[in-house]
């Protein structure tokens, strides 16, 4: 049987549970994400509810938000590439100016790549925000535009479950400006130190 529930209605995805949990044990909650995280924040709420094993909620809106992930990263010592947030186009570039070009420019909240490009002039700068704010760009909350200094390198990520980092994947983009993985390694080829870094980077 399949029922029918609004996603973002917690208060409603609770009740329905309670309504399974009186027939059936439940086990778990999970869910799956496309384009928005933030359906792992509801699982961890519900999962907290109903006293089962989940994510922390809290600490997946944090992840989801990339503004907020900065300011943390930033004060818990890590390096961070310049990065500044804008409401609208003239904030948009005067931050790129500001932090030097070529920049990212991408929505502060969402997940997958959406919306994320590097713009390598003022005309790309200027042509991405038009649409990302032009309505083209999903919103689910008001425009927040994270503009970031384009830092090289290597890809890496790390899934953790609970406190524990179960696999590190190494990614590789395909051609700019955009960030569509082509190929994914699994697990990343990593020396010890490299692997020992990625946990402690992770963990914190």
């Amino acid at each position: 049987d399949r029922i029918r529930v609004d996603t973002d209605n917690l208060d409603a995805l609770v009740r329905e549970c309670s309504r399974l949990r009186a027939t059936y044990d439940i086990a778990g909650i999970t869910g799956f994400s496309g384009v928005d995280e933030s359906i792992y924040a509801t699982v961890g709420k519900l999962c907290r509810h109903f006293g089962l094993p989940g994510p922390n909620p809290v600490s997946v809106e944090q992840c989801g938000d990339k503004f907020a992930q900065r300011q943390l990263l930033s004060e818990a010592g890590l390096p961070v590439p310049a990065y500044r947030l804008a409401a609208d186009a003239t904030d948009v570039e005067s931050s790129a100016a500001e932090i030097g070009l070529p920049v990212i420019v991408k929505p502060a909240i969402g997940s997958g790549s959406c919306g994320v490009r590097l713009c390598r002039n003022a005309e790309e700068v200027a042509e991405h925000t038009t649409y990302l704010l032009g309505g083209k760009h999903i919103w689910r909350s008001s425009p927040r535009i994270l503009i970031e200094e384009f830092a090289q390198g290597r890809f890496y990520y790390a899934d953790l479950m609970g406190n524990e980092v179960f696999e590190i994947v190494a990614g590789e983009f395909g051609p700019p400006p955009y960030f569509v993985f082509r190929e994914l390694a699994y697990p990343a080829p990593l020396t010890g130190d490299e692997h020992e870094r990625i946990v402690d980077l992770s963990l914190r």
